[in-house]
């Protein structure tokens, strides 16, 4: 399905998201499990992912649905501390993310 013009540009979006890491268009595709050619195809066709094809984009991002269509204006100030967590954060696998949120926890006695 070809892109309709909006304010909100996906693919501009994925390609910000993507080159902020530092990440190829490959590294981007292993860390979502959707294939190099999937995403080079949408470039070169200009066509809009399915929303299914964005979850696993924002899975392999580690960032929300929220987060990935929010814009700019709406983001969270945040302290030089926080955004430092949050850029070594993306670096994590799974279960060093979840032994660091349980630390933090453990600091403030913070139980789920």
């Amino acid at each position: 399905m070809e892109r309709a013009k909006s304010e909100f540009d996906v693919l501009e979006k994925i390609e910000k998201e993507r080159l902020s890491r530092g990440w190829s268009e490959y590294t981007l595709a292993k860390n979502s499990g959707i294939t190099s050619s999937t995403i080079s195809t949408w470039y070169r066709r200009n066509l809009q992912p399915s929303i299914s094809s964005i979850e696993k984009i924002c899975k392999g991002l580690d960032i929300s649905l929220s987060q990935f269509f929010s814009s700019q204006e709406e983001s969270v100030n945040l302290t030089s501390n926080q955004k430092e967590i949050l850029e070594v954060w993306k670096y994590l696998n799974d279960s060093q993310k979840e032994a660091t949120i349980n630390m933090i926890k453990s600091y403030v006695k913070i139980d789920d």
